[in-house]
C-alpha cells in the first residue's frame, strides 16, 4: 500500500472512464432512444472533495450521452472528453492542455479500452468488477464495484496520500 499511497502523493488530475467506473456499466434505453444512466452521490461528493483540495477532475469516455454532459456540469467537471473509442487521443490533448507529466496521472478504467491510458500513468486504477485482465495491469483496485463509491475510493485514496483528506472530512463537522 506504500507504494500506492506514494503514486497517489503527486497527481494533479484523475480522469474517470463513465460506463463501469462512475456507473454499474449499466445502459437503460426508453422506447424515445434516451438513454439513461445511474450515478452514486458519494462518487459526486467525492469527486466535489477532491477538486476542492486543487486535484483536476477529467473523463474520458468512448461513448457519448447528454446525461453524462450534464451530470459533469453539474459536479463542475470541464474537461469532459466523449466518444472516443481511442481514449490515448483525448488523454495526450488533456495532459497538453494542463501541462502535467503522466507520472502526475490518474486513471481509473474497467475495461480493455482504458489499457493504452492506463499502461502509462502514474495511478492506474480499476475498479472491483472490472475485466480480469485490466486488473492485472492496475497498481490498484479499488474495495467497491463501479457505480457503487468506487469512485469515492479512489478520491479519498489521493486526498489521503496528498494529506489533504483529514480537513476536508472535518470541514463537515
Amino acid at each position: 500500500m506504500q507504494d500506492i499511497l506514494k503514486r497517489a502523493a503527486g497527481i494533479k488530475l484523475v480522469i474517470f472512464d463513465v460506463d463501469g467506473v462512475l456507473t454499474d456499466g449499466s445502459l437503460f434505453l426508453g422506447d424515445d432512444g434516451q438513454e439513461y444512466k445511474a450515478f452514486h452521490s458519494r462518487d459526486g461528493l467525492g469527486m466535489k472533495m477532491l477538486q476542492a483540495t486543487g486535484v483536476e477532475i477529467g473523463i474520458i469516455t468512448a461513448r457519448s450521452s447528454h446525461v453524462v454532459s450534464a451530470r459533469m456540469e453539474s459536479l463542475g467537471i470541464k474537461y469532459v472528453y466523449q466518444g472516443n473509442l481511442k481514449k490515448i487521443t483525448a488523454f495526450e490533448d488533456l495532459k497538453q492542455k494542463l501541462m502535467l507529466q503522466n507520472a502526475q496521472i490518474a486513471f481509473v478504467g474497467d475495461d480493455l479500452v482504458d489499457l493504452p491510458i492506463m499502461r502509462q500513468v502514474g495511478l492506474a486504477v480499476c475498479v472491483k468488477d472490472g475485466h480480469r485482465f485490466v486488473k492485472q495491469h492496475a497498481h490498484w483496485e479499488t474495495p467497491s464495484p463501479g457505480g457503487r463509491g468506487a469512485a469515492r475510493e479512489v478520491c479519498e485514496l489521493v486526498m489521503e496520500a496528498q494529506g489533504t483528506l483529514q480537513s476536508v472530512l472535518e470541514s463537515y463537522f
